[in-house]
């Protein structure tokens, strides 16, 4: 057994990866317009930043969930936080769209180490009475993390360059690498590194081509019915059905498949992935319109973004309790239905609506999150057993990464689209005052879609069982 102060220490070790990553990721939100002019890109362009790095975090999370089992979860975590500190310093000097691409990929794989072994490391150093209120104080450094975000993102950008954003985390991220490498890993409880491993590596093959392949179909939605989206669609279904036959007959499957079949877990994993493809339209869309439409001061813009997070710290303590209390269906159902009224309100926003109206209707879209997700991640983990537990984390958190990436993904695509269809061909990078209006039609048609999303999304869980 760990010693106390041993088991806080591995503690803020993983509480600190997780709030510098999910800090990057709110950082990068609010920097994205300017960064768009900064490198002359399409919105398109400018998204893929955000998607590619999403992206490599959800096709690498299971690779190094395996991974950590074999080569010890605080080697792998502490080799993420230093490819993740590399890959920051790498984005400060990149000096063109295609390095910044690979060093945000440097970053991805970084981040998805640290994800992936985190909580395997808190559940290996605290007792199982302790576990709960240890891995709830990482959902706190998360909300942290999102929070603070936008708010130093906006000041960065308001007094230096973009670039200044890549900084913030090094000098924690590299103190926490030596501390973790000379006092802390030699600490950890030593695992059995010689039992037998069997990698996945035909399902892990089609997972990849898979998710790259279904992403990929998302970014050329404009052309849906073209030649070449009707072929990558007809591939994509090949992949699933090869995928489904591969891991049932896989000795350790990457994805259960007899577990994915039963409807409480797939609704789970289902409405997990909707519910942050809807708030994530929400997150990349809404600072291009209060820079372009409210003209609001950069600095102000994280400010404003920061209802969101600000929500999830108040409400999902409070959520979590009364799923103890009334379970999972009623709140998860009535979570996603707060995110629906949220985007049909966004909807509704003018080139004169206030920045009250837009907070308020941020923390309506804050506030459908935190009663959704921790009764729908509680949902699940009560009913599997500790066999399946880790896999079904790392399935829980692939969702929502891959809800991430394709609500960004969607996003820039559905919004480029309608306001090349309102302004008769413009495009993001052209505009001027004269485009207002088809910006703001475009937005509301956006996020009108999104909201039929959401809506759907409750549907699915209010037949959860």
């Amino acid at each position: 057994m760990q010693k106390k102060h041993e088991c806080w220490l591995i503690l803020a070790m993983v509480m600190t990866g997780v709030f510098l990553s999910t800090m990057d990721s709110g950082m990068i939100n609010v920097a994205l317009p300017t960064i768009m002019r900064s490198l002359g890109l399409s919105l398109e362009y400018a998204e893929f930043i955000v998607t590619f790095y999403l992206l490599t975090i959800t096709v690498t999370l299971v690779f190094w969930g395996r991974l950590a089992d074999r080569w010890g979860r605080g080697n792998i975590y502490l080799t993420g936080m230093l490819l993740f500190s590399v890959g920051a310093l790498a984005c400060y000097y990149s000096p063109s769209y295609l390095i910044l691409l690979t060093s945000r990929f440097l970053q991805a794989l970084g981040a998805s180490m640290m994800m992936s072994s985190g909580p395997a490391l808190i559940k290996m150093v605290f007792p199982a009475d302790h576990l709960g209120r240890s891995l709830g104080l990482v959902g706190i450094a998360t909300a942290c993390g999102l929070l603070s975000g936008p708010f130093i993102s906006g000041l960065l950008l308001a007094m230096f360059s973009w670039r200044a954003i890549f900084l913030v985390s090094l000098p924690v991220s590299v103190t926490v690498v030596f501390l973790g490498r000379f006092f802390i890993l030699q600490r950890l409880p030593q695992t059995d590194a010689e039992r037998p491993f069997a990698f996945d590596w035909q399902g892990s093959c089609c997972w990849v081509a898979m998710v790259v392949l279904g992403l990929s179909i998302f970014h050329r939605l404009d052309r849906f019915l073209s030649l070449a989206n009707i072929l990558s669609f007809a591939l994509f279904v090949t992949l699933v059905a090869v995928f489904i036959r591969v891991e049932k007959n896989a000795v350790f499957p990457i994805l259960p498949i007899r577990l994915l079949e039963k409807r409480f877990y797939w609704v789970a994993v289902l409405t997990a992935t909707i519910s942050f493809a809807t708030m994530f339209t929400v997150l990349v869309l809404l600072p291009f319109y209060l820079e372009l439409v409210i003209r609001l001061p950069i600095e102000k813009i994280g400010r404003v973004m920061m209802a969101v997070p600000a929500t999830l710290i108040v409400l999902s303590p409070f959520s979590g309790w009364l799923y103890d209390k009334i379970g999972a269906r009623f709140l998860t159902t009535a979570g996603l239905g707060l995110c629906c009224l949220a985007l049909l309100g966004l909807a509704s926003l003018s080139a004169d609506s206030s920045i009250l109206e837009v907070t308020v209707k941020l923390a309506l879209l804050g506030a459908g999150q935190s009663v959704f997700l921790s009764p729908n991640s509680a949902s699940v983990l009560s009913q599997v057993s500790e066999e399946y537990a880790g896999i079904t984390a790392g399935i829980l958190a692939t969702a929502r990464n891959f809800g991430m990436v394709a609500g960004a993904t969607l996003a820039a695509a559905l919004f480029s689209w309608w306001f090349t269809f309102y302004s008769g061909g413009g495009q993001l990078t052209d505009y001027t005052l004269v485009d207002r209006n088809a910006f703001i039609l475009a937005l509301r048609t956006t996020f009108l879609m999104s909201a039929c999303l959401a809506l759907l999304g409750g549907v699915f869980s209010a037949r959860r069982g």
